[in-house]
């Protein structure tokens, strides 16, 4: 019986388990230890030897890679046990079921090891001993290896076990040393034993060498993990050989879905995306389906949830299928069909997608993310089709109002296209108004301002100036000018939006209802309700035209029609059209998305009004949850919610409640939008008020001061926000005279 290794950590539950298993039931009693190459199967089994050395009389080691059980056998036996001459002419699974039965001690149980069994056609039920004393442990790689075995699957270390194993190999100072460094190249190696192993005796033989240098030349040929350790009676082959040897035993189709899996983010994987890209790339039904199962059955593949949607593959296996392409023929065709299917899931996500067509796409977005980093050249129509690798993504996070998320990839998208096709290309100026409103929606405003003028520039250096494409930069412009209270400057660029819009689609299209949503906007915040009423119901009555109902759009204008209502005191209208809103919103979007936050807020806006205080509270705290845990604690969103939450503890008077929510929403505006802007006014005032209600005059006066002084310069002296903090300031004069 062979030795195993001193530097053996971890699996101690599975030792247990194996032990257990080998004890349970009559008769002959076989547990197979089941996991890919390099996963450690020899290991343990050498380990169960040594570990329980003392509960077998005889302990047999036997190695099938190369050969049968019964030609193995008769290897094994015949130098110490002449077989009669009857038996000469018998087969050789007769030869090895004689040798059983008269070779075998006779008490006492027995350890027989069949180690590395490539099929069960390996070990004949003739060749195996029939004694019940003995215990077959068996070690394979292959799934479900016979159903009437006792199955313990072998999984990769975990993270804690894999420095062990390093420390135990290079000694502990070494590991220490550059912890990040070695956990990340732990996580490179995708945390399997036979490769953990390698890195540490390549580092102990080459003593000069640190964890950073090894890392940067890393990957699946290095000689740090490839090299053959010819010393070794069992392991002894590199990660990429121990591989190559399951590579052997699959078909050739199956091969041909596994260099075209080797395309696809390292990620769990869902099958039906492999299906559809593979039929793009002319692999049959019947060879995925033969794949699926070969390559499940061998580890190089595995399933992660019981119905077998989705699959994981280990890293190292996913560099060796990708090397394994890089060779073939089929490279180029598989590229083209990888490439073209995921532009084609692309060009399908709208703008709003709906929480549905979201939950659809999110597979295929770790694979489009790889593509636009790794294959643009790959994307054979460039002018067509080199947008859409960043647009989808970036429009599958705006959808969840992950605008922060949606950004990178418009970066990387306006980095691209200038590269790739001129930095006057339209399509380079449609990606700069698209992050342009991104950087809009997260308070970037000077970025915002800066490529908005840029893209102007580009279009009316390539086109005439009243081009329909100008139209959503303008609409950007005025939404930009809009956040920087500049109500006049955002009314004129939606005009000059709408007139471009009006003049291609006519009056009653989709585009025409987001302006007339987003001028409605703009005179709410001048206080003309009348205005702001009339635009959002053109807006409302457009969009149900268009889109039906239960759309997105439909809710946002719902929900603003709404808070004009609020605003002019028609609170039972009001309150109907907000839940209406709520209902689209969290049937469409998810009871959790950012959209479905801002209309709880007003909604709790209304019952404040209203003196529903309890009702208020709650749906303001709901909607606080939602954006902190959406849009992160110091967003805008949430200074929105912590400063209406504030209030309303103010107007029940709860000042020490207040105060902090008060002062928490101040500082976020003050960081995000700067001292002079008009949110920042609205923070003092309110903080100054409370502070008068308690007293204190002399911390609340200079507050006032200051509100006053932005709001002059910011929204003019005669705006009525303007004139009620001026009016507050004088009452505090009075107090104090």
């Amino acid at each position: 019986m062979r030795q195993g290794s001193k530097n053996f950590v971890g699996r101690e539950e599975e030792l247990a388990e194996i032990h257990a298993k080998l004890q349970e039931g009559q008769g002959v009693i076989v547990c197979a230890v089941e996991g890919m190459g390099g996963v450690g199967k020899t290991e343990i089994a050498l380990q169960y030897a040594t570990r329980y050395q003392q509960e077998y009389v005889a302990r047999y080691w036997l190695s099938l890679r190369g050969g049968d059980l019964a030609q193995e056998v008769v290897k094994l036996a015949s130098p110490y046990l002449d077989l009669p001459e009857a038996m000469q002419a018998a087969s050789l699974d007769e030869q090895a079921a004689w040798y059983w039965q008269n070779w075998l001690p006779e008490t006492g149980k027995l350890l027989v090891i069949l180690d590395d069994v490539p099929k069960a056609e390996s070990i004949p039920d003739l060749a195996m001993p029939i004694d019940p004393r003995v215990r077959v442990l068996v070690t394979t790689r292959e799934r479900e290896l016979n159903v009437g075995f006792e199955s313990v699957p072998l999984d990769v270390l975990s993270e804690e076990k894999a420095l062990e194993l390093l420390r135990k190999i290079v000694g502990a100072a070494k590991v220490d040393k550059e912890l990040v460094t070695v956990k990340e190249i732990c996580n490179t190696l995708g945390y399997l034993p036979l490769g953990i192993e390698l890195i540490g005796e390549y580092l102990s033989k080459n003593r000069f060498l640190t964890f950073s240098k090894l890392q940067a030349k890393l990957n699946l040929a290095d000689e740090s993990i490839g090299r053959e350790r010819k010393n070794k009676l069992y392991g002894y082959r590199g990660v990429e050989a121990a591989i190559q040897l399951s590579w052997d035993d699959i078909s050739v189709g199956s091969q041909r879905v596994a260099m075209l899996l080797g395309l696809f983010a390292p990620v769990e994987i869902l099958w039906e995306l492999v299906a559809a890209i593979g039929a793009k790339a002319e692999i049959t039904e019947a060879e995925l389906n033969e794949a699926r199962g070969q390559l499940d059955s061998l580890h190089l593949i595995q399933p992660v949830d019981e119905e077998c949607n989705f699959y994981k593959i280990h890293t190292l296996v996913r560099e060796f299928f990708c090397a394994k392409l890089l060779k073939a023929e089929e490279n180029h065709q598989f590229r083209q069909a990888f490439v073209t299917s995921l532009i084609g899931i692309a060009k399908q996500i709208p703008q709003s997608p709906t929480q549905d067509l979201i939950a659809k796409i999110t597979p295929a977005i770790p694979h489009l993310d790889l593509l636009s980093r790794e294959m643009l050249g790959d994307i054979l129509n460039l002018e067509e089709d080199l947008v859409w690798a960043f647009l989808g993504i970036a429009f599958y996070y705006n959808g969840q109002g992950l605008y922060d998320l949606a950004i990178p990839h418009l970066e990387n998208c306006l980095k691209s296209t200038e590269s790739l096709l001129g930095v006057t290309h339209r399509d380079v100026a449609l990606t700069m108004s698209n992050l342009a409103a991104n950087y809009i929606k997260t308070r970037q405003y000077q970025r915002s301002e800066t490529l908005l003028l840029r893209c102007i520039e580009i279009y009316q250096n390539t086109s005439r100036e009243d081009d329909p494409e100008l139209a959503p930069v303008f609409n950007n412009l005025a939404a930009l000018q809009k956040q920087k209270g500049n109500w006049n400057w955002a009314l004129y660029y939606y005009q000059k939006s709408l007139v471009l819009i009006e003049k291609k689609w006519g009056n009653q299209h989709i585009k025409v209802a987001t302006i007339y949503n987003n001028v409605g906007g703009v005179y709410e915040s001048l206080c003309d309700y009348e205005q702001a009423e009339t635009f959002f119901v053109l807006s409302l009555k457009i969009r149900e035209s268009f889109l039906g109902a239960d759309h997105p759009d439909v809710a946002q204008s719902l929900c603003n029609l709404a808070g004009i209502y609020r605003l002019q005191n028609k609170r039972i209208e009001s309150e109907n059209l907000y839940i209406q809103s709520i209902k689209i919103r969290e049937s469409k979007l998810g009871i959790d998305h950012v959209d479905v936050a801002i209309t709880l807020n007003n909604l709790a806006l209304l019952y404040y009004d209203w003196q529903r205080y309890s009702e208020a509270e709650f749906l303001l705290k709901k909607s606080l949850f939602i954006r902190e845990r959406q849009v992160g604690a110091d967003h805008l969103d949430v200074a929105q919610s912590l400063n209406n939450l504030a209030s309303l503890y103010y107007f029940q008077k709860n000042y020490n409640e207040a105060e902090p929510l008060y002062l928490r929403s101040l500082s976020i505006r003050e960081r995000q939008l700067g001292e002079d802007h008009p949110d920042v006014a609205t923070s003092l005032d309110n903080l100054a008020s409370l502070y008068e209600l308690q007293g204190r005059y002399e911390e609340a006066e200079p507050l006032y001061v200051k509100a006053l002084e932005i709001l002059e310069v910011s929204i003019g002296m005669e705006h009525p926000i303007t004139q009620k903090c001026r009016d507050n300031l004088q009452s505090l004069r009075d107090l104090q005279n």
